[in-house]
């Protein structure tokens, strides 16, 4: 190709924005750890939405007892559970049946990494919102961090525990729009000793285990880069989409180890590996 003839768009990347004829639209809203605003701030923009005339259906929110949360519930139309027989009890889960049925334009879908109850369709959450968007139906979820799949050993080494509800990074990587709820540490920790975020026992627990101040800081760090590998894809994908030459990315950072402690840069330290 000459320097004065036009760039074309690249084709794979044309087809792969066409590839989806039909389906809904994905948006995450992710954090660093339970407790920042992640479902305050998916259903704050639900009753937006909502007010500004879109059909709004809450398929499953978890307010975990937060009264600010559940306050924001007020006036949304919120889906019955499906019950779920298991042992002789009845368990709650996600109605994937009936939000297809109603087929809102947009669907309120919580706790993207959640584990459904055994004997239900699916095995994981994502799953049933894979299923939703299928069908058409816009979905909002929530999701921390810590959940990714390929960041559970990272996280382990962070913070001394083992997450058993992960999400694979490709279904983080399927959303059109990812939305950091980002707060600082001392905020996060300021909240949960308000009882914003656990009970007083448990609260005090928690900040002295998994939500210690280095502890966050890392999760934090972790949260920003994978909205921003979010964001530069997005930018990668329109590039060639419009036929811009690259190269699109300055570089790529790893996560590295010095002792226990998380460090980016391009080369390793000297006790432990790199994970891009």
């Amino acid at each position: 190709m000459s320097p004065d003839e036009p760039l074309r768009p690249d084709p794979d990347a044309l087809l792969a924005a066409t590839a989806r004829p039909g389906r809904g639209r994905l948006k995450v809203f992710l954090g660093m750890a339970p407790g920042v605003g992640k479902t305050y701030e998916m259903l704050r923009a639900a009753r937006r939405r909502k007010a500004e005339g879109g059909d709004v259906v809450v398929g499953v929110v978890e307010t975990h007892g937060r009264r600010e949360t559940q306050s924001l519930l007020r006036g949304l139309e919120v889906m019955a559970r499906a019950p779920i027989d298991y042992r002789g009890r009845t368990l709650l889960e996600f109605d994937i049946d009936g939000a297809i049925a109603r087929r809102p334009e947009l669907l309120l879908v919580d706790e993207y990494a959640h584990s459904n109850a055994p004997g239900s369709r699916h095995e994981k959450r994502w799953q049933d919102v894979e299923e939703i968007l299928s069908a058409g139906i816009d979905v909002w979820t929530t999701l921390n961090v810590q959940h990714l799949e390929s960041l559970k050993e990272v996280v382990w080494r962070i913070t001394g525990v083992r997450q058993r509800e992960t999400v694979p990074d490709s279904a983080l990587s399927r959303a059109d729009e990812i939305e950091l709820i980002d707060i600082t540490p001392s905020e996060l920790r300021q909240r949960m000793a308000e009882g914003k975020v656990y009970m007083a026992d448990t609260a005090r627990i928690a900040a002295e285990r998994f939500f210690k101040p280095e502890n966050l800081t890392a999760l934090r760090e972790l949260a920003l880069r994978r909205a921003a590998q979010t964001v530069d894809d997005q930018l990668l994908g329109a590039m060639k989409r419009a036929g811009v030459q690259g190269p699109w990315r300055p570089g790529n950072a790893s996560w590295c180890w010095w002792g226990r402690t998380p460090w980016l840069g391009p080369l390793c330290g000297p006790d432990g590996g790199c994970q891009t």
